[in-house]
């Protein structure tokens, strides 16, 4: 298993509410997704960036949901290109 953690800038005068109401129309998107794991979304109103932190089987699961469509969508709705990390996931906690 991998974790994968996408962040992007978001555009100076976006307020939370409105970066939230965007999370929550995507978020049909990712519910519907057949190899993804789990989506935790990420805002961070200081840095001005936002993303998410995703559970996938593989880095190439990953990649392929994060191809053109999604780098569309984030240009268009944010204004700016992603940046992608990987890391192996030996072991997961969760406790709820």
């Amino acid at each position: 298993m991998i974790t994968e953690i996408v962040t992007f800038d978001i555009p100076e005068g976006m307020d939370r509410d409105r970066v939230v109401a965007l999370f929550e129309e995507s978020a049909e998107i990712w519910r519907a997704h057949p190899k993804l794991h789990r989506k935790n979304y990420l805002y961070d109103p200081e840095q001005g960036i936002a993303g998410g932190v995703y559970t996938w089987d593989s880095v190439a699961d990953a990649q392929e949901a994060h191809g053109a469509a999604f780098l569309a969508r984030v240009a268009g709705t944010f204004g700016s290109k992603p940046r992608f990390q990987y890391f192996e996931t030996p072991v997961v906690v969760q406790n709820r």
